[in-house]
Order: structure tokens, then sequence, then C-alpha cells
């Protein structure tokens, strides 16, 4: 083989190997860097943002129901929010304090809804009518609370005891008890808006993450799910 071909040869297969290469790269990178993958690691870790946009979460909202049907309710918040509510056969139900049935919940009553919130939708783990006057979140007025309007401008403002340490979008969502009662305490506090995920901070309180209206934004509940404050 002259020198002129072995030399070409030589280059050819060199650049082969440099695009498998370059190729092998790529796809590992790509596979390491998914969305999937950066949640899988990162979610719950207390470490950044990410998880504060993470999708469905514990939460809920309270209100009025508006309207039934066979995969559950729509109800009208205190701010004139509407909130579509999915019932399972998991629900639970309570009226005021007392275990209650699916039947206890009909147009009109005024009701607290604690599950998954998915933007203005709730797939319920329990649903609790509440008497008018009882005094429940449902019943409360929604005083302090703005009300959403489209091309308003945002309320920026801050009431009560904000965490020094505080930094939005930080702390691992949480579930279960905790998340349940962090958001009735701010939905007692604040009623008209939704729950969308509750997080743990650092100092070991919750901030409540809020949607639906122009203010509050976020609902900050101690440990002893007492609200201390909002923005």
């Amino acid at each position: 083989m002259s020198s002129r071909k072995l030399t070409r040869s030589i280059i050819v297969g060199a650049a082969a190997i440099a695009v498998a290469g370059g190729s092998y790269g790529i796809v590992s990178a790509t596979s390491s860097s998914s969305p999937a993958a950066a949640t899988s690691s990162l979610a719950g870790s207390g470490g950044g943002g990410l998880n504060a946009r993470s999708g469905p979460a514990a939460g809920g909202a309270s209100g009025t129901v508006a309207s039934m049907s066979t995969s559950g309710f729509t109800m009208t918040t205190s701010a004139g929010q509407k909130v579509t509510v999915k019932e399972a056969s998991a629900t639970t139900y309570q009226n005021g304090t007392s275990t209650a049935s699916a039947s206890a919940i009909t147009t009109g009553e005024p009701v607290l809804v604690l599950g998954t919130t998915n933007n203005t939708t709730i797939t319920a783990t329990q649903v609790i009518a509440q008497p008018a006057g009882s005094g429940g979140s449902a019943a409360s007025s929604a005083e302090g609370v703005i009300p959403f309007q489209r091309g308003a401008a945002t309320t920026s403002k801050t009431v009560g005891q904000i965490p020094a340490d505080y930094t939005e979008g930080s702390g691992p969502i949480v579930s279960g008890t905790a998340a349940n009662k962090a958001t009735e305490a701010a939905l007692a506090a604040y009623p008209g808006g939704i729950v969308d995920r509750v997080v743990l901070l650092s100092n070991g309180e919750y901030e409540v993450h809020y949607i639906g209206v122009n203010w509050p934004h976020h609902i900050f509940v101690n440990q002893d799910f007492k609200v201390i404050g909002a923005d």
C-alpha cells in the first residue's frame, strides 16, 4: 500500500473512532441529564428550586360545592376560584368531626378538600363537609386575601413573620399528616386560594404555596401548625 493510501486509511479510521466516541458521549450526557433523572435525584433533597416546580403534590382548598357529577364535584372558593374535585374509592368523608359518607356532600355545602393538587384539580383523599357557622376554613371570610384578576398587577406585601433564612423554591415537598395540617391551617387563616404544595423549611417550619389568588402567594406555618406570616 502506498504511503498516501496508508495515511488516508489512518485518518478515516481515527475519524470513525472520534465520531463513535462523540456519539457515546452525547448519548450518555442526554441520558444522565434527562428531566426524569434530575427530578429523581433532586426532588425532596432540599437543595434547590427544582422541587418547587414539581408536579402534583399534597394540598387542598375550601369552598362551596357548585355542582355534582359521577366522578366528583366542583366547588367555588370564597375568592371566586373554581376547583374540580375528583373522588375515588379511597376518599374518606366527614361531616364536621363525625365520619360520614359521600352523600354528605351536596350542592351548596361548604367543604374542605385535602388531596393531591394539580393546578385547579384536586384528587381528594379527604372531604370534610362543614356546617355553616362552624368556624371552619370553608365558613371563614376571605378577609385579607386578594382575589385573582386577569391583567391586574401582582400584589407584593408581607404580613407577620417570614423565616430569616427562607429562600423561595428550597426545601423538600412534604405529604401525609404534616402536609394536611399545614394546608388546613393556611386555608383557615387565608381562605380563597388553592394549596398546591407544602414545603419543609430548614428550621422545621412550613411554607404553604398558594395559587388562584393575587395575594398571598406563600403562607408560613410553624411546627405547631399555626400561621405566622404570609407574603
